[in-house]
């Protein structure tokens, strides 16, 4: 999806138009977030109305937000299996069931969630790597956050902060990190953030920014630290039989909107949203923002290569090159200014 005139728009909506006898569609799309989430309002409602305009009208969708459909974590096979025709994934909330796209999930990869999530996008298609691994249903797009960041009851500055404490992390690569640093973690969704927090099960979350406030934590984490620390890789699968018993011109609309440039589109809007929150907690006097200075962001960087190891490990395990994926997911980062540190 590119930026569209008005006049391009109005053209194709004639040619593609009711005209007698041609099939309709209206779609459904579930997600796992509020209504009134930035992702919905700002990414996937325009993303819609794009490809309605388009279509001349004839896909439509009606839209089943905060899990209404089901848990955040079976959003995939919901896609699959047709209980939604597209549907909004955290692949982090099934262990172990996509590791290639867990690639993404490796701590300061991500420097952004625009430039980033475009090159991600690309790598995972162009690399042929969502056939791998998701060919039972059309991946559409990677979408992230701005990167988030560890909140805590107490102050968290360093990896040893960490240690000793329940964290809830934001998909399993955190969960691993969480334990390398000596704490434990309670994995959930990120709706069920509160309630761990408020329950005392956990003492830490992970989140972005802006999410403390959609989900209500902002007043039980009060420290936070201040640096970008991970990206919580989200995305758009789409059922296959829904998409291949579609004419071919309403197949080409659906899939044009499913690419690289799409993504970056479709998180702009959350991702401003997300570091918008930052400074809304930064102005807060309740809050405390804790920023590591070099040595101690090299603390985090050191504690975070096992993960590294191990990711490639497990690749090689399955006969892969590690080394080159993940060499090529970081030149696509780099390629859109996404990639941490460059």
């Amino acid at each position: 999806m590119t930026v569209r005139t008005l006049a391009a728009a109005t053209a194709v909506a004639l040619c593609l138009g009711h005209t007698a006898g041609a099939q309709e569609y209206n779609l459904s799309l579930a997600h796992w977030v509020p209504a009134t989430h930035p992702l919905q309002v700002l990414g996937m409602e325009p993303w819609m109305q794009s490809i309605t305009e388009e279509s001349g009208g004839r896909i439509t969708f009606t839209v089943y937000p905060a899990q209404q459909l089901g848990a955040a974590a079976d959003h995939y096979d919901m896609a699959r299996d047709g209980i939604a025709d597209i549907a909004f994934i955290n692949p982090g909330y099934q262990p172990g069931r996509f590791p290639i796209l867990a690639a993404a999930e490796l701590p300061f990869l991500f420097a952004n969630a625009t430039g980033a999530v475009r090159g991600l996008t690309e790598w995972y298609q162009q690399g042929g790597y969502d056939d791998m691994e998701m060919s039972d249903v059309y991946f559409c797009m990677a979408l992230t956050h701005d990167p988030g960041t560890m909140h805590g009851k107490e102050p968290i500055l360093v990896p040893e902060d960490v240690r000793g404490r329940t964290v809830r992390p934001a998909n399993a690569t955190e969960a691993r990190f969480v334990n390398l640093l000596g704490g434990a973690s309670v994995q959930v969704p990120a709706p069920a953030m509160r309630e761990v927090l408020s329950n005392g099960t956990a003492d830490i979350t992970q989140s972005p920014w802006q999410s403390l406030y959609i989900f209500g934590a902002d007043t039980l984490v009060t420290h936070h630290l201040d640096m970008p620390f991970y990206a919580s890789i989200n995305g758009f699968v789409m059922n296959r039989a829904m998409i291949d018993g579609m004419p071919e011109d309403l197949r080409t609309i659906m899939m044009n909107h499913c690419s690289p440039e799409a993504a970056e589109e479709m998180s702009t809007g959350w991702a401003g949203a997300e570091a918008a929150g930052r400074a809304s907690i930064a102005a807060d006097p309740a809050h405390t923002m804790h920023t590591p200075d070099a040595e101690q962001v090299a603390l985090w960087q050191a504690a975070a290569e096992p993960l590294t190891a191990e990711w490639l490990a497990l690749m090689a395990s399955q006969g892969r090159d590690g080394e080159a994926m993940l060499q090529g997911l970081r030149d696509a980062l780099a390629r859109y200014d996404g990639l941490y540190g460059q």
